[in-house]
């Protein structure tokens, strides 16, 4: 949250106490060796998710019908999940075709790959194994036809299309059959490579009103902040791209001035970000309910199927979960690519808003269907593409003042705080070779050697 006060952070400090058995000292001939390197840290301990925040478990309480012990056990399966998916797909390669947990606690991971022989490597990471026909690489192919054709056509009635990879297969939401038969001929895709879910919603992006710590657009319009960014010593906040255009200007929940959009892009994508001038201050804070705050930790991609929850001041704090990654969406403003589908519900004014995963930061919102009253679907912009696109830093609780690295520098694969980086990604690290397990931004408490978490030494 962005607001007229310095920025205010917790800082854990974890003291180790042992029993020391006092020696001769050594003599100048012979050299104490090093200590011995102490456990690393588990993915829920690089995550955060071992210290869930309060208002994070009861929010997921309420609206995922969990009692507290689950809630807390469901953020660390998810943390170290993410773990095991993202060796598994840089083991499968090729095979790969997707991941995602399920159960009350999310204590299943399923990683689905095309050769029965990986079964047994699966297994083995603590997964079970899915044996599918398609590859993930074979059905995003088939997206991106469907993407081409959108924009070609421009066809109301098939509002949403994404990779489903519970059934893998790609998942065309139309209003009828009919419609959405057009669309793959239109696209050129075989029909047997996509299913249709029929339906009568139609997304539409969620502006005019406010969505998590309000602001102003012109002094016509009103939005929310999402999460608190720099780029290089300039502060600001990432938003949704469709609350405004590069040079609008904002002023703040209280209407005092504020900033201005330094870069927005929609439809295509739904992003923005406004650096705000010296009245204000970033903080890693999100708002939750009756006035707490979330404190984030980083940006680390959740899983199919993990809880998520939004902040918005229509309807407050929500929590949901991922039905999938890379959905294509077509508002009547046109179509973005790349979103987030969920099951967290929202309406109009809560738009722009943050997404987290526990103490990660995953998007702002874009749009939806349905409230909060009888239920809806919400879709987010992913916060990574965002932080690469426009070359910014996440506000965290350990993030350092370091610019991100060039995201378009092929030839600097050292690691660097401040870099997004993907999944299969390699980079070097003191002389070591490491291959990236989830997609991130790397924070500066998180060098590779000591976040294996979110690296593979290679």
């Amino acid at each position: 949250m962005v607001g007229r006060h310095a920025a205010r952070t917790r800082r854990a400090a974890l003291t180790a106490l042992g029993a020391l058995a006092l020696t001769a000292l050594p003599s100048a001939a012979t050299a104490a060796p090093p200590p011995a390197p102490g456990p690393l840290p588990t993915a829920a301990q690089t995550l955060g998710a071992d210290k869930p925040s309060a208002q994070v478990l009861r929010a997921m309480e309420r609206d995922l019908g969990l009692t507290p012990d689950q809630a807390t056990a469901r953020l660390v399966n998810e943390a170290e999940a993410g773990t095991r998916a993202g060796r598994l797909r840089n083991t499968l390669g090729d095979r790969f075709a997707g991941a995602w947990v399920s159960g009350a606690t999310s204590a299943e991971l399923t990683v689905a790959t095309t050769d029965a022989a990986d079964t047994g490597a699966i297994r083995a990471q603590g997964a079970k194994a899915a044996v599918v026909e398609k590859p993930l690489a074979e059905l995003a192919a088939v997206k991106r036809k469907l993407d081409a054709a959108a924009v070609r056509t421009g066809a109301a009635e098939t509002p949403v299309w994404y990779v489903d990879v519970k059934t893998n297969r790609v998942v065309v939401q139309a209003t009828g059959e009919a419609a959405a038969a057009a669309f793959v001929e239109a696209a050129g895709v075989g029909a047997e490579n996509v299913g249709v879910r029929v339906s009568p919603n139609r997304p539409r992006v969620l502006k005019d009103l406010v969505g998590g710590d309000a602001y102003y657009i012109d002094a016509q319009a009103r939005c929310s902040i999402g999460f608190s960014v720099t780029k290089d010593r300039q502060q600001g906040f990432a938003t949704a791209g469709h609350c405004g255009r590069p040079g609008a200007k904002t002023t703040g929940y209280d209407q005092s001035a504020q900033g201005t959009f330094q870069s927005s892009t929609f439809p295509g994508k739904d992003m923005a970000w406004v650096a705000v001038n010296a009245d204000w201050s970033a903080t890693p804070d999100v708002k939750a309910q009756d006035g707490q705050k979330v404190q984030i930790a980083g940006s680390v991609e959740a899983l199919v199927g993990a809880s998520v929850c939004r902040s918005g001041s229509t309807t407050g704090w929500h929590c949901g979960t991922v039905r999938q990654h890379d959905t294509s969406v077509r508002y009547a403003e046109g179509t973005v690519d790349g979103l987030t589908e969920t099951t967290v519900c929202a309406e109009p004014g809560d738009s722009g808003g943050p997404f987290v995963a526990g103490a990660q930061a995953q998007g702002t919102t874009s749009g939806g269907s349905g409230d909060c009253t009888s239920g809806g679907t919400t879709f987010y912009q992913p916060v990574n593409p965002l932080l690469g696109d426009f070359g910014l830093t996440l506000t965290t609780t350990s993030a350092t003042a370091q610019a991100p690295a060039p995201q378009d520098n092929a030839s600097a694969d050292a690691w660097a705080a401040g870099r997004v980086y993907q999944v299969g990604a390699t980079v070097s690290h003191a002389g070591v070779r490491y291959r990236c397990l989830q997609n991130h931004q790397a924070q500066g408490a998180w060098s590779p050697e000591s976040t294996p978490a979110l690296w593979q030494r290679v």
